[in-house]
């Protein structure tokens, strides 16, 4: 206050708010690039081009520092309640080895694509990853931990406020029918 009102700030070291958007710039807020659902098919060929990154959209959040964000726009229901349209900010794992068992991540993969998971190691095999959905109508799948190109680690959702998607009760039949079935299966199995 003591700037605004006893300072001329009109000096040729810039103005008001060229400081304060330096200021808030030098207290380690990543700009993080945001990957719309437009731009996903372009990612896969582009996500290690630092020109393609430098070309998409971006934005800060005051809760995140340090660290390297990106940001991903997701489809579907497979991560219900998670609804469709979602953006998910994650911060990237350098290592598959550091992923932490049922973490939610965004997964970047040559087969699959761009994906929105929980993630489970194979204790068996190292080399394998099951993506698991929050949705059980959706099934668990492998990959192969050579096809994975980037993993972000899940740290902020942003969903709008008109987009809850509700259970219906013929959704929730379909699920509790196929949770049995899955649940027969793996006694069957077992025996």
């Amino acid at each position: 206050m003591d700037d605004i009102l006893r300072k001329d700030l009109s000096d040729n070291k810039g103005n008001y708010l060229a400081k304060r958007r330096a200021m808030k710039l030098a207290q380690g807020r990543p700009d993080i690039p945001f990957v719309p659902i437009k731009a996903a098919a372009g990612y896969l060929a582009g996500f290690e081009d630092p020109e393609f990154i430098d070309e998409l959209n971006t934005f800060t959040l005051p809760m995140l520092s340090g660290g390297n964000y990106r940001a991903f726009e997701i489809v579907g229901d497979s991560m219900l309640p998670t609804p469709s349209g979602s953006v998910i900010v994650g911060e990237k794992l350098e290592n598959l080895d550091d992923v932490k068992n049922n973490v939610a991540c965004i997964v970047v993969s040559r087969n699959e694509g761009i994906v929105y998971k929980r993630v489970q190691k194979n204790g068996r095999q190292k080399n394998k990853l099951t993506l698991v959905s929050d949705n059980p109508v959706f099934h668990p799948y492998t990959v192969n931990a050579e096809e994975v190109l980037e993993m972000w680690q899940a740290q902020v959702v942003i969903s709008r406020t008109n987009s809850q998607n509700r259970w219906d009760m013929s959704q929730l039949a379909t699920v509790v029918s196929d949770l049995q079935q899955q649940v027969t299966s793996l006694k069957k199995r077992m025996n």
